[in-house]
């Protein structure tokens, strides 16, 4: 129920600041904070920066509204607050954010629906808004109002509207209703790839960031056993990708071991820690570059991550690549990916060796070549 974007005559700064919020820009909203926008200032729609972040699904834009003054419980033309817009359009970790911010979890506008009536009523059989449920409930909203107009509780919403995923979860939740230990219940269900339970684990009170005999939280348990689901529930929830096992690894390195980009672009809106090493003194590009994980060196290079850092053993992922690699087809992409990323072929090994010495070495011609063609 989200009101479209009116032109107003206002050609203010704050004015200014709305267009940049449509247009997600995050510099130029940055900007203009800085300067003294109001990110509460509204059109005559009743449209204002922090508002519009939550309906449009701008993560970076909602963090700066509510780092500069954002009214949480703030009501648009339908007298809805952010949640609801957000909700209603399957936007799971701004969702999650506005929880964690403290927004009124269960305030009913004036078309008599809720966030997670909104979420399932006005929502699709699709991972998003199954996504947005799993954190709704995680947050712990209300689940039994009957809506304004319908006058149907959220499972009977969810029942109407064919949604099978969103019915079968909150169908099982009151089976639920006494977790006995949230926290094995959390590490338990992420190792497992349960989202659902995961959702009601945290609704029962877990820590989300209990830790196994090993140190491994729920967050690197999912990442571990490529649980994308469980992860997004538990990053939308403020779960961190930076926690240390005591292997020394986290979800972000771990990420770089399995290659998994999906779960890459699942930890980037946590904000992990990319200077993090593991035990060997590396970061995920490097195990990524050694194992053969194109597509993650090409996506992990583009997030602003060191492609010349150096590790304990005296190696880049450069050098890792040619030395641990096979010389194949993936490794070749890998290298080229690197050097097209600012990897510097000049950086030798602890024994004064560079890439494209190891690289005619062990024979590996189209690497070398490559490897020549950058200096």
């Amino acid at each position: 129920m989200t009101p479209s974007p009116q032109v107003t005559e206002d050609d203010g700064p704050d004015a200014a600041l709305r267009d940049a919020y449509w247009a997600n820009d995050l510099a130029k909203a940055t900007d203009l904070v800085n300067q003294g926008a109001d990110v509460n200032a509204k059109d005559t729609t009743q449209q204002s920066a922090y508002l519009i972040a939550a309906s449009e699904g701008h993560l970076d834009l909602l963090r700066l509204a509510l780092a500069n003054g954002a009214t949480v419980d703030d009501r648009d033309s339908f007298d809805g607050t952010a949640l609801i817009r957000a909700a209603e359009r399957g936007h799971f970790h701004e969702v999650g954010e506005l929880l964690r911010a403290g927004i009124d979890r269960d305030h009913v506008n004036n078309l008599g629906y809720q966030a997670i009536h909104e979420a399932t009523w006005l929502g699709k059989d699709d991972y998003p808004y199954a996504t947005t449920l799993r954190v709704l409930v995680a947050g712990g909203v209300e689940l039994d109002r009957p809506s304004g107009q319908e006058k149907l509780t959220p499972l009977q919403m969810a029942a109407d509207k064919g949604l099978a995923a969103q019915e079968a979860f909150l169908r099982a939740i009151p089976q639920y209703s006494d977790i006995a230990d949230p926290d094995t219940t959390l590490l338990e269900a992420a190792t497992g790839g349960e989202a659902d339970l995961v959702a009601l684990a945290l609704r029962a009170g877990a820590d989300i960031e209990a830790r196994d005999d090993r140190g491994r939280t729920a967050l690197l348990l999912a990442v571990t056993e490529d649980h994308l689901g469980v992860a997004d529930v538990l990053v939308a929830m403020g779960a961190s990708a930076d926690a240390l096992d005591d292997q020394h690894d986290t979800p972000w390195l771990v990420t770089g071991v399995t290659g998994s980009v999906d779960m890459l672009e699942s930890l980037l809106p946590a904000g992990p820690d990319m200077t993090i090493r593991n035990r060997y003194g590396g970061i995920s590009v490097i195990p990524a570059s050694e194992r053969g994980h194109v597509d993650y060196v090409r996506r992990v290079v583009q997030v602003g991550i060191d492609v010349n850092h150096v590790n304990d053993l005296g190696w880049t992922a450069l050098l890792e690549a040619v030395i641990l690699g096979d010389g194949s087809r993936p490794y070749v992409e890998i290298v080229t990916a690197l050097l097209e990323a600012g990897a510097d072929p000049a950086i030798a090994d602890r024994e004064g060796v560079t890439a494209l010495q190891h690289a005619r070495n062990k024979g590996f011609d189209e690497i070398a070549e490559v490897l020549a063609g950058s200096r």
